[in-house]
């Protein structure tokens, strides 16, 4: 894959999140190493190039809110509900 040095940490990150689990934003850029990077995560997640495999819709809102995903946030939500086994 293709990106800046934190776009890939971001995306390595993302990988250890655990099937039907979430983190926030900023949860995701303190395991990526900057804890204030949270915005920076939005952006490596929109230009993750292979979603399902590197799960960036396991990401969420500090508030548990569902955010931007490039395939919809009813996609996101249905992926979500997937995973904890509520579909």
């Amino acid at each position: 894959m293709n990106g800046t040095e934190f776009q890939l940490n971001v995306w390595k990150q993302l990988q250890k999140i655990p099937y039907g689990e979430t983190r926030s934003y900023g949860q995701v850029a303190a395991m990526a190493g900057n804890a204030k990077a949270g915005r920076a995560v939005g952006m490596a997640n929109n230009r993750n190039p292979i979603a399902i495999l590197v799960p960036c819709h396991r990401v969420i809102g500090a508030d548990g809110s569902l955010t931007g995903y490039g395939g919809g946030l009813d996609i996101k939500q249905a992926l979500l509900e997937l995973e904890q086994g509520k579909l």
